[in-house]
């Protein structure tokens, strides 16, 4: 295991920050790792009665392209997983779980990023009021459950917690 030597925060921004560490190695040797924090995110495959689901398109500046996402977003201070995941699937789809159950909790990209991602399933889908972020544009839509399955399985797919979700969902729910 590594030991941290020394540990300096050399950008602190509005969502993450990132840390330098130095840390001394097994083998006696020292290296220098690069850490992004940040606080952790929460993340909602909804499924209607008639066996589809939301998913919003939304254009990601870090990758240069539009994707096709579940409702997500970033925890709150002191905000538990599964109360971010209800409000991020109102905020951006307008609907609320009567059900929500877990599928899984993983870090997203532990060689460089603290992010620790909930991935929830909900069903019993009703409708409330929009309330979407003024710095996202988000294209909400709904498609059939087993046609985002099939775009999951042929790779179609760019959104790493989008697949997870859809392929867990597909073996729980025998698709």
């Amino acid at each position: 295991m590594e030991k941290t030597l020394a540990s300096k925060i050399i950008y602190q921004g509005k969502i993450i920050s990132v840390r330098l560490d130095d840390v001394l190695l097994d083998n006696g040797k020292q290296a220098r790792r690069e850490v992004v924090e940040h606080p952790g995110a929460a993340a909602v495959l909804a499924v209607t009665d008639q066996g589809e689901a939301y998913f919003v398109r939304q254009y990601r500046q870090a990758v240069g392209e539009e994707l096709l996402e579940i409702p997500a977003g970033k925890l709150d201070p002191g905000e538990e997983p599964v109360a971010c995941a209800i409000r991020e699937l109102a905020e951006e789809a307008g609907v609320k779980p009567g059900k929500i159950s877990p599928l899984a909790e993983y870090f997203s990209s532990p060689g460089f990023a603290s992010e620790r991602l909930y991935l929830y399933l909900a069903t019993e889908l009703e409708p409330t009021a929009v309330q979407q972020p003024e710095d996202e544009i988000l294209h909400v839509c709904l498609l059939p459950l087993r046609d985002a399955v099939k775009m999951a399985r042929q790779g179609k797919i760019g959104d790493g917690k989008t697949l997870l979700a859809l392929l867990l969902a597909a073996d729980i729910l025998k698709l």
